[in-house]
């Protein structure tokens, strides 16, 4: 896989640059490499500093490699889920870092590359594994799950109004033979989805792709654990920046933003705080920073984006 394959837009590169305020000497974290497109930009700003880069995905790990070969020993590549944040630091006997970056959700190259099946655009196997080495694949979701479990999914992790009728509609459909691509998936979607409601409004199959790819990868499972272990291990003045792409994600991270700054967890008729957990710093976005209409026209996948930033007390 080369650096050109996997090529992508960094979104909101300038807002998170401001935002991790980097320091030339210091140590940055960039939980989610994906095309180097954001770590590029932080490691030019590194003199004895260093960066770590964490991805799942083998294949963007190795053309990270590539894109980032002129910064020598400055990189240092993480083949994990960055919710092994804690750990891999330790191993690396890193005690506290000056900074770190999370851009949330799948990466452009994902969904570009059709044998993936991320995309709900271009037939594939139905795969949506971030790292091709996991057992579980989408086939494996939408073939065993039951019923219920699909409409769960698809409701709870795609906020789509029509889950009931779509896991109906699958189920039907494997009767006959294992859903194998992801075209077959989208026209049974298709078929499901009233006429009307596919009139407007995203591609039909939208909300489903992005719940299933959430169940393979696990996604949600460990987010709030993980934007607390970042927090953790941030030096005081230090800043945790998170892009999200859906109101899900949006969401942990805005409560575990607040949880983290409140600190105590005691109940509101206690007199005195029993807890002795303190505050560990302060939200800096109390509003997300959203991407201008400049960058939207360049990179129509930032639409949805937000950032928000956490600093380190």
């Amino acid at each position: 896989m080369t650096e050109t394959q996997f090529h992508h837009v960094p979104v909101m590169l300038e807002p998170c640059l401001d935002a991790l305020a980097i320091k030339p000497d210091g140590v940055y974290v960039d939980g989610t490499l994906g095309g180097a497109g954001h770590s590029f930009e932080i490691a030019k700003r590194l003199t004895t500093g260093r960066l770590i880069g964490f991805d799942r995905d083998p294949a963007a790990i190795e053309a990270s490699r590539v894109r980032l070969t002129s910064f020598g020993d400055t990189v240092t590549f993480i083949n994990r889920n960055h919710s092994e944040v804690k750990a891999t630091l330790e191993e690396l006997s890193v005690s506290q870092i000056a900074g770190a970056l999370l851009d949330l959700g799948v990466s452009s190259h994902q969904l570009d590359e059709a044998e993936r099946g991320f995309s709900y655009m271009q037939d594939a196997p139905l795969d949506m594994r971030m790292n091709p080495n996991d057992s579980m694949s989408a086939y494996d979701v939408v073939n065993t799950y039951t019923k219920q479990e699909l409409e769960n999914i698809i409701f709870t992790y795609g906020e789509e109004r029509w889950a009931k009728r779509i896991a109906e509609f699958i189920e039907d459909a494997r009767k006959n033979a294992p859903i194998q691509s992801t075209g077959e998936l989208v026209d049974i979607i298709k078929k499901a989805v009233p006429k009307n409601a596919r009139r407007d409004g995203p591609h039909p199959a939208k909300r489903t792709f992005q719940a299933i790819r959430i169940e393979v990868n696990n996604e949600l499972g460990s987010l709030k654990q993980t934007v607390y272990d970042f927090i953790d291990a941030l030096a005081p003045g230090g800043r945790l920046a998170i892009i999200t792409f859906h109101s899900l994600e949006d969401r942990i991270v805005k409560t575990a933003y607040r949880d983290k700054e409140k600190g105590c967890i005691c109940p509101p008729e206690c007199p005195v705080c029993m807890c002795g957990i303190k505050s560990s710093g302060k939200v800096i976005t109390r509003k997300p920073i959203l991407p201008t209409e400049a960058e939207l026209e360049e990179n129509p996948r930032a639409r949805s984006a937000k950032l928000r930033v956490f600093e380190k007390k």
